[in-house]
């Protein structure tokens, strides 16, 4: 079954963890994780390589800091299941090369036509980082803005929506209430 599954939370509360479960359980085989993540620094060469290690064969990584709906309709087609982490380090790469709202809304835009055309299940990993204190520059409120309404596109255009408290999956969409 094709579904579109938005996996969001704060840092470590369990996303990655979660939505490579829900990969897992989806596909036995041709799994793709497409990693949006540019590791610049020691630290974050470490978290991306503790990533790695929990893949097993079954997983081919693609590599896309900035092409991300194009990295997707090249998997038309060739994946069983897509998992894309994550969608914060998306828009940080866009506002990095110094696009505009208005580009980044267009990028959001081809995305959800990539994840609606694309023939298999994807999962999508963001965080939430709109629950915290007014950043005090500009760059950082943008980031903020940015990602709150990349998160909120994604969370309309997909089947379900999962919120990560503390490693625990509550669904948020669609809602106990909806049928």
């Amino acid at each position: 079954m094709k579904q579109k599954i938005l996996v969001i939370g704060g840092c470590r509360s369990g996303k990655s963890s979660h939505a490579m479960m829900l990969a897992e359980k989806m596909a036995e085989r041709n799994r793709v994780y497409v990693a949006t993540c540019v590791p610049l620094d020691d630290e974050m060469k470490d978290r991306v390589q503790k990533h790695q290690d929990v893949r097993d064969a079954t997983w081919k990584t693609v590599e896309t800091p900035l092409d991300l709906p194009q990295a997707i309709e090249k998997l038309h087609g060739q994946a069983d299941v897509i998992l894309v982490d994550c969608l914060t380090l998306w828009v940080t790469k866009m506002l990095m090369a110094d696009m505009t709202q208005s580009d980044i809304f267009k990028m959001t835009e081809e995305l959800i036509a990539a994840i609606t055309t694309v023939r298999c299940p994807v999962i999508l990993v963001s965080n939430e980082v709109g629950t915290g204190i007014v950043p005090e520059n500009k760059l950082a409120r943008l980031f903020r803005d940015m990602a709150g309404f990349v998160n909120q596109k994604m969370a309309k255009a997909s089947d379900q929506v999962v919120w990560m408290v503390a490693g625990i999956p509550v669904t948020i969409k669609p809602s106990p209430g909806d049928s």
